[in-house]
């Protein structure tokens, strides 16, 4: 009996929130190595049909970096980077293209399949993401800085409880297609949609201040702060295109930005429905 109300309890507890969301749009950025593990992936998906199914409506950016590396090491190409972005030249940019088309059609599948209603959308294709060249660390290729965002095909889903699930190809003003980073994907789509709050999924526990002690997980942290922690090495790496995928999201309107391990069963769910939540806050 004392398991019973214990779930009602729960229930209880998510119901503010609940309340407070319905109707609401909410952004997920998901990607890399957690896409590859069947029951995360499993857990993120069924986390996004219960959202939908209480009234709010979800929004999913997808990259695919880890499955873009192994498709153009099958084709003998090794992947180069620089500052995080994947040089890209045009059999690159067809690999990019082909392989999140694979991702972005399996998701929609997998998600329709659990009860929702799904359409995948291409950043390129649906002519949402409009890019200029990336220019700032040099000439990479086929990598696009985003312009500007039409939103129209998410809001023609969003508005009827359709989850729109959007991977980060960009087209410029001559129709050529480009490879867009997934966080900045999520942060300007963020932005143009003006959505309640953008959850960026990973696969570390947060921004820790060790990382090797989760323990030392920073809860919440001001924006003034990120460029001492990122001058201390304290975020690096892969976490600061994330870090400023948040401040571009939170600086142009969006509410709330978290940045959550995608690893822990339901995290959007506990994120979003529960007193404590979990992962890493990032406020203005």
């Amino acid at each position: 009996m004392e398991h019973l109300v214990e779930k009602a309890n729960i229930l209880i507890e998510a119901l503010p929130y609940i309340k407070k969301f319905r109707g609401q749009e909410i952004l997920i950025k998901y990607g890399g190595a957690a896409m590859n593990n069947e029951e995360i992936r499993r857990n993120v998906l069924e986390d996004l049909v219960f959202m939908n199914y209480v009234g709010i409506r979800p929004i999913l950016i997808h990259g695919g970096g880890p499955a873009i590396t192994e498709k153009l090491r099958e084709k003998g190409v090794v992947s180069q980077f620089v500052n995080g972005l994947r040089v890209t030249d045009k059999v690159t940019v067809d690999v990019v293209s082909e392989t999140l088309a694979e991702l972005n059609k399996s998701i929609t599948h997998d998600l329709n399949q659990l009860g929702a209603r799904a359409i995948g959308l291409s950043g390129h294709g649906n002519e949402i993401l409009n890019v200029v060249k990336h220019t700032a660390n040099g000439d990479v290729g086929y990598v696009g800085d985003v312009r500007s965002v039409n939103v129209m095909p998410v809001k023609e889903l969003t508005e009827f409880s359709i989850i729109p699930v959007v991977y980060p190809l960009g087209i410029d003003e001559k129709g050529e297609m480009y490879n867009v980073n997934a966080d900045e994907a999520a942060a300007k789509i963020a932005v143009a949609m003006q959505v309640k709050k953008i959850m960026i999924l990973t696969n570390v526990k947060g921004i820790m201040r060790d990382a090797k002690d989760e323990s030392s997980l920073i809860s919440s942290l001001h924006v003034d702060e990120v460029e001492g922690l990122i001058k201390n090495k304290v975020i690096s790496g892969g976490m600061i295109p994330k870090v400023n995928a948040a401040i571009t999201a939170l600086r142009g309107g969006v509410r709330k930005a978290h940045i959550i391990d995608g690893r822990i069963k339901h995290s959007l769910l506990l994120e979003i429905f529960t007193d404590q939540g979990i992962g890493t806050e990032i406020i203005l």
